[in-house]
């Protein structure tokens, strides 16, 4: 059997938190929540974990695993730098931030030989989303185009510490992604759940609607998916390449568009939590505490 491998996409530079949301302590002796991020894909049977980092974190997070999750699985550092392009590509334009969550995951293409999940540094998914995608994975065919989404329910994916942006899917019933729309300005008002349209008119939202927490599974050949796709973006960009960023759900959206890959979506009872915000810190942290007090995680989580 392959091994699996999850992919940690903690190069962000978090504009809205105004620091480096990736390192804040949440848990009681100062844990990220990558920690428990990376916990639980263990527990789930993730052997391999990959953090894709910008060069001025490598080293914190290298200390940071070195004595803890290195001693129980593969774990691997990618830095995620902006000459790293498909062959025959070179960029001159200057850029102030990474390329985006699509060239993350492509940045890791040495180290992926098996089927792989990806996740957010920042953000809580929760054992039972780890355990679904972890299970799916290994009963994938290692030549599938079948890939996988980890869909959350939109009121349990939302902070009230301000709007959020979201990927609201459609999903048939036999449970294949139809498409993914982001809404932008996603709040609850006055009981019911929100986004703001065309930057103009609020659209009401149903609370049970499916949305994307950038949770994902795929096979290896969707790293051919990643260059084919970074490669057309650089030349539809070309000229005009200070800000714009190259999105792993774009990619997604292509394949489903032209049927050249089906993505599962695998729903969860699982509540998100992150920090998109400051004011996001203490419910995280009040989040961890709840269920170190239910048993679901030692209070100290690495001294096993």
């Amino acid at each position: 059997m392959e091994r699996l491998t999850m992919v940690v996409m903690a190069a962000g530079l978090g504009s809205r938190y105004g620091g480096l949301k990736q390192v804040e302590p949440i848990g009681p002796n100062g844990e990220w929540i990558v920690d428990y991020s990376v916990y639980d894909a263990v527990q789930a049977g993730f052997e391999r974990v990959v953090f894709v980092v910008r060069d001025e974190i490598e080293a914190g997070f290298r200390a940071r695993f070195g004595n803890t999750l290195e001693r129980v699985c593969d774990v691997r550092y990618v830095v995620q730098s902006l000459d790293d392009l498909p062959p025959g590509h070179s960029v001159e334009a200057y850029r102030g931030k990474p390329w985006g969550t699509g060239h993350a995951v492509w940045s890791c293409r040495e180290l992926v030989d098996g089927p792989f999940g990806v996740v957010n540094a920042d953000d809580f998914y929760g054992r039972g989303a780890y355990e679904s995608l972890g299970m799916h994975l290994k009963n994938q065919a290692s030549h599938s185009v079948e890939y996988v989404l980890v869909g959350y329910e939109l009121s349990k994916a939302l902070t009230s510490s301000g709007p959020v942006s979201r990927g609201v899917c459609a999903v048939e019933e036999n449970g294949l992604l139809i498409e993914i729309v982001e809404r932008h300005q996603i709040a609850w008002r006055a009981g019911t759940v929100t986004c703001l349209e065309d930057g103009k008119q609020r659209k009401e939202l149903r609370p049970d609607a499916t949305v994307s927490m950038n949770m994902w599974g795929f096979g290896k050949r969707f790293m051919s998916d990643l260059e084919h796709d970074f490669a057309a973006f650089l030349r539809e960009h070309a000229g005009s390449l200070g800000k714009v960023e190259f999105f792993l759900p774009d990619v997604v959206r292509r394949l489903v568009q032209e049927g050249a890959a089906r993505i599962r979506v695998l729903s969860t009872d699982e509540a998100w939590f992150g920090v998109t915000f400051r004011d996001d810190i203490a419910r995280a942290r009040e989040e961890i505490r709840k269920r170190i007090d239910a048993g679901k995680y030692p209070a100290r989580l690495w001294s096993n």
